[in-house]
């Protein structure tokens, strides 16, 4: 990043702020997919993978165990979504934090 010129690091910036996802479109947390057994006798799931697959939002707060909600398949679609927009909205905010710190090491106005 070094070698690249202040007023291109500055366009870079404006470009990704520009690809921010929708704030009330993330969610944190990872999809989990489950197969489970119901227990009942000679139900084909006690041989077999489960009953499934049901989906479940994964998400860890440090020194807790990971809290587990389940996901309706009405859902999956739209918190797939938001979930994968939490991601880009942290690499995209990582670059960002890049080229500030750049312009920083540079002594150039942020």
């Amino acid at each position: 990043m070094r070698e690249t010129s202040t007023p291109v690091l500055r366009r870079r910036r404006t470009l990704l702020v520009g690809q921010l996802p929708p704030a009330q479109e993330i969610l944190r947390g990872s999809l989990i997919e489950r197969y489970k057994r119901c227990g009942k006798p000679g139900c084909k799931c006690a041989t077999g993978r489960g009953h499934g697959p049901k989906y479940y939002l994964s998400v860890s707060q440090p020194g807790a165990r990971p809290q587990m909600d389940y996901v309706p398949q009405a859902a999956l679609d739209e918190v797939r979504r938001y979930v994968a927009n939490y991601h880009r909205l942290r690499e995209i905010l990582e670059e960002i934090c890049a080229i500030n710190r750049e312009l920083l090491r540079r002594r150039e106005r942020l």
